[in-house]
């Protein structure tokens, strides 16, 4: 891409309410095809049966992915108590059914269990790769191969009984949560099996369906009316303090070079990451704390990516 094409690219942050249906590639091929640009990424797959909030990055704020600070989503799912699938959803062939489905304390009293940090082993239908393969291919095939189980953190877990067999269930947690593998958990250790019969996903990183449009409303859009839709990068790292430098400090950071902290009256613990702005408040790069043998000293993460 040329010089002139970069500056004339799209950039910012477009939050997305995918309907049911639609994988999160075809979600970024739309957005590839309606901004113009290759260069787009989103922040965390959603299924294809499930809604709700995708962050979709659009032109150089795609490279921002691997920078990001908030890693909590919220999530509304429906547990289907009763059966177990392959897929750990509904959409699934039906391996198991049970028609001992037990009472409503039975069910709350086994939630605790699943609260904080736990650990949680990945389906076979996911993206994860086992041997260079990923394990949807392997299952796909009929194949089912050995996962290690990988820490996460639930933060938020409540239920509500719907009917005797499901419960909508409210998850706020850590990324790499697989809210199908947490249903088909809880079904298990309530001893009927369980699958997740829907999900919506109402906060991913900070950013709320509140704030976002379904890919039909956007096709609607005039091309002013999508772009003015696009969020600022910086709206990424908005849990992130920000430090204003000096024109003198901020060439230099933009250079390459890393400053002594204490020249900017900072004192940044190691690995703090900032937001570092203009004088006249303007965010330009992600900042690091690193230190060297005599000096702490500042560097930033990303220059190229988040110049504007």
């Amino acid at each position: 891409m040329s010089q002139k094409e970069v500056q004339h690219e799209p950039c910012g942050v477009l939050v997305i309410d995918k309907p049911a249906g639609m994988t999160s590639h075809d979600i970024v091929n739309q957005m590839r095809r309606l901004y113009g640009t290759r260069r787009v990424g989103h922040t965390g797959t959603l299924d294809p049966m499930a809604t709700g909030v995708l962050t979709v990055l659009i032109g150089r704020a795609a490279k921002a992915a691997e920078y990001l600070v908030s890693d909590r989503k919220t999530y509304l799912a429906t547990l289907r108590l009763g059966l177990t699938t392959d897929t750990e959803d509904t959409t699934g062939k039906i391996l198991t059914q049970s028609d001992s489905i037990p009472d409503e304390a039975a069910v709350m009293a086994v939630l605790p269990r699943f609260r904080g940090e736990i650990l949680q082993v990945p389906p076979m239908y996911s993206a994860l790769k086992v041997g260079g393969q990923k394990l949807y291919d392997l299952a796909r095939r009929g194949e089912v191969v050995e996962r290690q189980a990988r820490p996460i953190t639930i933060h938020r877990l409540e239920a509500t009984q719907l009917t005797d067999t499901d419960y909508a269930l409210t998850v706020t947690c850590s990324a790499g949560t697989y809210i199908r593998t947490l249903c088909a958990d809880i079904g298990a250790a309530a001893g009927c099996g369980g699958a997740m019969a829907s999900l919506r996903r109402t906060e991913a990183g900070g950013f709320t369906l509140a704030q976002a449009h379904t890919p039909a409303q956007l096709e609607d859009m005039s091309e002013e009316e999508r772009l003015s839709l696009l969020l600022p990068v910086e709206s990424l790292f908005a849990e992130l303090p920000a430090i204003s430098l000096p024109a003198f400090y901020e060439r230099l950071i933009r250079s390459g070079c890393a400053v002594d902290q204490r020249k900017l009256s900072q004192k940044l613990e190691e690995g703090q990451r900032v937001r570092l702005t203009s004088a006249a408040g303007e965010f330009f790069a992600l900042g690091e704390m690193v230190t060297d043998a005599e000096n702490g000293m500042l560097c930033a993460k990303a220059i190229k990516t988040f110049v504007l």
